[in-house]
């Protein structure tokens, strides 16, 4: 026999022996019963909301956004709030903190134009973090992430408030994300 022949007899004694079936013409194959469902598993710990809403919390001396989900779009005070109530039992278990308690005690924000102008009270002694620029770059890149707001700045007691950049100089002007892109990561 001839090696050419040999190898085609070989392949075609193998096609046939692993029961993948030969048809002329195509077929409908019926979907399998039941619902389809993903292969990866379900997250249970995050509520499912309609809205998507951008938290920036500490991980490694590091700001990570983290969206949440929520069940309508939030205002600039409700994303503030969230922000300040800190993370999640879900996002602790993923290492998430925030910097947020012991260097900002309140906050309150109004948008003007595309500028959140975010007054906060002296800080309380808490017996959290200190570090004020992770907890402010939290603020200017938690509202900046929304589609409303480019540019924040500090006010305390009705006055323009120098807060740390992530290059650790003072700036009382009015913030970007750019301030303190060294400091964020992704997940």
């Amino acid at each position: 026999m001839r090696p050419g022949r040999l190898v085609a007899l070989a392949l075609g004694v193998l096609l046939t022996g692993c029961g993948v079936p030969t048809d002329d013409t195509p077929r409908t194959v019926p979907p399998p019963p039941g619902p389809l469902r993903s292969a990866a598993p379900a997250d249970t710990t995050a509520p499912a909301g309609s809205a998507a809403e951008t938290i920036c919390l500490v991980r490694d001396n590091g700001i990570v956004p983290v969206v949440r989900r929520v069940d309508s779009p939030p205002t600039i005070a409700d994303q503030l709030r969230h922000l300040l109530t800190g993370p999640s039992a879900a996002e602790r278990d993923s290492d998430l903190t925030s910097a947020l308690p012991g260097a900002v005690n309140a906050a309150r924000a109004t948008v003007t134009g595309t500028q959140a102008l975010v007054a906060v009270d002296e800080p309380a002694d808490v017996g959290g973090r200190s570090d004020e620029v992770l907890a402010f770059g939290q603020i200017v890149c938690t509202l900046t992430s929304r589609d409303d707001v480019t540019t924040v700045a500090f006010l305390r007691d009705g006055k323009a408030l120098g807060v740390p950049r992530a290059d650790g100089s003072l700036s009382s002007r009015p913030l970007t994300r750019g301030d303190y892109a060294p400091l964020i990561s992704e997940r």
